[in-house]
Parts: structure tokens; C-alpha cells; sequence
């Protein structure tokens, strides 16, 4: 079914979104490299890989469709602003890169928040697109053993698979050990499995440039004016939703942290902030942030940004020590 005539190698990408969003999240929290993974410098590697694979020049290796399956909140349970920019912010990088975007709703069961079909649908639209469009290659970003029966349906419609998979560990912001491993059932039955922990890694020591341009760069942190403080009261612990404060951060860990205002210290994470790097940011920093509340129904901060030390007089200076919550740093 393959087009034997043509000499180009035509290649499907394919994600498993929360495998690579936790894959992305690790560069960016828990590895030295402290950035996110570029989906363009991605693609590149891949073709260059291919390419390697298959024995052919890199411009005979072409990614000719990209697709993106995750399971997502409704705009009903995300209620929350930033959640829904976050999504939209994930959904215009992947509009500007082509790549096709498969959603289904994610269900709340026992209290929790479960993707239910994904790897299904998935393993569907890969099948029926490989043998439609003739891949030569489909590209795997997933690590789940759920994907092995699709593996063997491409081996037998003779489309090769390449799997991309990461073997790490770290400790998460609760202090509890967490692991990511590609199934060994994939690793067995892909045509090309490539252990990108380590590529990435040796190319990060080496400097190789295609390894770099994974990597999305850093911007420089922006100059902010100095804003006085505000002194929030009302009927919740900081203020009324929506209060705009200003106080310094507290405990910073694995892409959360708080900021300093009494009574209580206000939780956020990396996904509340406005505008600047959350990597750039460090405890005693200075930020402005806007009162919310999360899904607990608890204060928190939002749209939280790195501003200069405002000045303040004798009467406007407090000891924020008296007011730090005694059991913050457990939270992290």
C-alpha cells in the first residue's frame, strides 16, 4: 500500500498529549535544562532521525501529518480562567504547527479526574491514516502498554513505527517518587525505539545543535515598574477574589510555590503566572498577584508576576515572618 515508486519517506506523528505534556513538564521542572520541549525543533529531530533509520537524506524524510489526542475539562468543570488560557495557549501552538488536535471530555470518577478512550481513538485514527495516506513511518510519543496492539496492526500493513520514549524518575512537589518508563511491550515490538532520555542528554553535553533546538528558549525576564503594596481585607483569608496584592514568594518547588500574605500564605503554580518564567523566579522575590480561588474552594494567587521591591515607608514595613504559615513548607 506504500508508494514503492516515490523515494520520499512519508511520516505520521502521532502524541499521546498528557505522555508528552508530563514528558515537557520534566525538562521544564525537574531537569537541568529548565525549558520546555519546542514541538518544532521536535519534529525537526525526528525527521533527522528517520532520516538515519532508513538510510536516506534528511529532505526525503518528511512529516506529512501530525495528529494530538488528550483528554480535556469542559468549560463547565475548568470554571477556572487561567485553566481555559492555558488550554487555548496549547491549542494555538498546535494550530501553528499543524498538528490536528483529538479531545475527548475528561470524567470526574471517585473523585477524580480520569481519561477514559484516548489510547482507543488513538490507535484508531493512526491505523486508518497509515493505510489512507501510505505512511511509511508512524512516529509513537507514548509509553503505555495500551498501544502494543496498534504496533502489531502497523507491522502487519507493513508501515515501520518509531517510539519515542523517556525512562526517568524524580521526586514531585508532595516529596513522593515518580516514574516514567515506556512499556517494555513497545520497546519489543517497534521497528525503531528510540530512548530519547538518553539522546537528549549526550546531545545536551555535546552541544549538539539539533538537541538544542528541542528546547524552547528562555526569554530574558522583563523590566516591571515598582508598584506599592496593597493591604487586602475582606471576607476571605487575603482579600476579595479578584483584590490585586503584592508580597513576596515563599518556598519554591518543583513548579510551585507561595507568596507571603497574611494570614495565610497563598498558594500558585506555574501555570498561574501572567507574564515571566516561573524557573527565572526566586524565594524573597517580589510579585503581584490577583486573589482567586481553586477547585477546594481555598484562596490562592493568580496572575502572579515578578515586579521590582516596591518602597515602602516605617508604617507600610511588617515582619513577614510573624505571618508565614507554619505548615507551608510540608505543602510543597
Amino acid at each position: 500500500m506504500n508508494q514503492m515508486n516515490s523515494p520520499l519517506i512519508r511520516i505520521g506523528v502521532f502524541y499521546d498529549g498528557n505522555y508528552f505534556l508530563k514528558i515537557s513538564d520534566y525538562y521544564y521542572f525537574q531537569h537541568d535544562r529548565k525549558a520546555r520541549i519546542s514541538l518544532e525543533g521536535l519534529h525537526e529531530f525526528i525527521r533527522h532521525q528517520v532520516a538515519e533509520e532508513e538510510d536516506v537524506d534528511v529532505r526525503l524524510s518528511q512529516i506529512i501529518d501530525a495528529h494530538f489526542f488528550r483528554g480535556r475539562l469542559s468549560a463547565t468543570e475548568a470554571r477556572d480562567k487561567d485553566r481555559l488560557f492555558h488550554d487555548r495557549l496549547l491549542d494555538d501552538i498546535l494550530m501553528n504547527m499543524g498538528i490536528q488536535t483529538h479531545y475527548m471530555p475528561l470524567k470526574t470518577r471517585d473523585g477524580r479526574l480520569q481519561e477514559k478512550g484516548i489510547d482507543v481513538w488513538l490507535s484508531l485514527e493512526a491505523l486508518e491514516l497509515a493505510i489512507h495516506k501510505s505512511f511509511d513511518v508512524v512516529v509513537l510519543i507514548a509509553g503505555d502498554s495500551d498501544y502494543a496492539p496498534l504496533i502489531k496492526k502497523l507491522n502487519t500493513v507493513g508501515t515501520r513505527v518509531m517510539l519515542l520514549n523517556w525512562d526517568f524518575k524524580y521526586t514531585d512537589f508532595k516529596g513522593e517518587n515518580r516514574v516514567t518508563r515506556a512499556s517494555q511491550q513497545l520497546l519489543d515490538q517497534a521497528t525503531y525505539p528510540v530512548q530519547m532520555h538518553d539522546i537528549i542528554d549526550q546531545g545536551l553535553s555535546s552541544g549538539d545543535e539539533l538537541i538544542e533546538t528541542m528546547f524552547v528558549n528562555t526569554p530574558e525576564p522583563a523590566a516591571y515598574p515598582t508598584v506599592k503594596p496593597v493591604r487586602p481585607t475582606g471576607p476571605t483569608a487575603a482579600g476579595p477574589v479578584g483584590t490585586v496584592g503584592i508580597s513576596t514568594i515563599k518556598n519554591l518547588k518543583n513548579g510551585f510555590g507561595f507568596v507571603v500574605m497574611p494570614p495565610n500564605n497563598l498558594f500558585f503554580s506555574y501555570a498561574d503566572m501572567a507574564e515571566g518564567d516561573f524557573n527565572e523566579l526566586r524565594e524573597g522575590d517580589w510579585v503581584e498577584f490577583t486573589v482567586g480561588r481553586n477547585h477546594r474552594d481555598e484562596d490562592c494567587a493568580r496572575n502572579v508576576r515578578k515586579v521590582e521591591a516596591p518602597e515602602m515607608d516605617e508604617n507600610d514595613e511588617y515582619d513577614q515572618h510573624e505571618h508565614e504559615s507554619a505548615d507551608s513548607p510540608e505543602r510543597l
